[in-house]
């Protein structure tokens, strides 16, 4: 499984995604410049350009047309995937951390974060099909979680929306009113701040990984904690395999406590699981540091890694991948 490795960052990566035919890969990253590649041979196809600061996360269209970046720079910038073109630019008064659109792509939710006297904030905003109709009001708004929220998705149907991040609290919010439904039980939820959140291809269930050195499987409607998946390192990054019951996890410490030590060892690999039973199955070395980004391609047969050392890397699975019995 040679990895192809994609240099197009000057800083530590953030986040991967792939587009919904699975032929696109978007990477954000410290560097202010979200950069678009072929999913197949790493191929590099353009930048977007307009941020002033860390972009933190991207969503992609059902269609591929349209591309939706958060960044520290206080803004989410709506961007013509082919042209590279912004169409629209919503403005906080604190940075933007994660986006993520609708099914259907009419709305997309935006978190903030904690700045000076504000409180992390959800944004629910409506998408103009004519981006020249495109308005920057938020149809809700909903606070109430201390800390970041580092992660917020859609649930089923579009109907709730959930969120976690340095509370470790997950929360699922009601999308008309913006009442708060239901949340983790303190037993079953995370020990630390909560990093990472990936929902499963048909969105039933979901993967939050975690400072305290865990991932942990839940039912999307009823939080319900389903599995967990203990390593030694802290976890950054999570992603659910669309094809296997696998699921992968990434991270490592902080860039301030990394020894030198610590990349010979090897502690820097992304790990894979079996989803039911838990055990670990294999990992894949290779970064230079902590892992801060995964994601499967649509396919299940390739999946990408973003390190801390700025590289992307491509690895296609060999064949013996799909056979691996425990």
């Amino acid at each position: 499984m040679r990895p192809i490795l994609m240099k197009g960052h000057e800083r530590p990566l953030t986040f991967l995604k792939y587009n919904r035919d699975g032929d696109l890969l978007f990477s954000c990253a410290k560097d202010h410049n979200p950069t678009v590649w072929f999913a197949d041979n790493g191929e590099r196809l353009g930048t977007y350009r307009g941020h002033n600061g860390a972009v933190w996360s991207c969503d992609i269209s059902r269609d591929s047309k349209r591309l939706i970046t958060g960044s520290a720079d206080q803004t989410a910038k709506l961007w013509d995937v082919k042209t590279g073109k912004p169409l629209y630019t919503f403005e906080f008064d604190s940075p933007a951390r994660s986006v993520d659109f609708a099914v259907g792509d009419k709305f997309v939710v935006i978190t903030t974060d904690t700045f000076m006297e504000l409180s992390s904030a959800i944004h629910i905003k409506r998408i103009a099909s004519d981006p020249d109709e495109q308005t920057g009001e938020s149809l809700l708004t909903l606070k109430g979680p201390q800390g970041r929220i580092n992660r917020a998705i859609w649930g089923p149907l579009n109907r709730t929306i959930v969120s976690a991040g340095e509370d470790a609290v997950i929360r699922i919010w009601d999308t008309e009113t913006g009442k708060l439904l239901k949340q983790s039980d303190k037993e079953e939820s995370h020990k630390k701040p909560i990093t990472s959140l990936s929902k499963s291809t048909d969105g039933s269930h979901f993967l939050t990984g975690s400072l305290d050195k865990s991932a942990k499987l839940w039912d999307t409607r009823t939080i319900k904690l389903i599995k967990t998946y203990v390593t030694e390192r802290p976890v950054n990054a999570v992603a659910i395999s669309p094809l296997l019951d696998h699921v992968v996890l990434g991270g490592g410490q902080d860039a301030s406590a990394v020894t030198t030590t610590d990349h010979r060892a090897g502690k820097f690999e992304a790990k894979f699981y079996d989803k039911i039973l838990t055990e670990e199955i294999g990992g894949v070395k290779g970064h230079f540091g902590p892992i801060n980004a995964l994601a499967f391609n649509p396919d299940g047969k390739s999946f990408s890694s973003g390190g801390e050392d700025g590289y992307v890397r491509l690895h296609h699975f060999d064949p013996d991948y799909f056979s691996i019995k425990i």
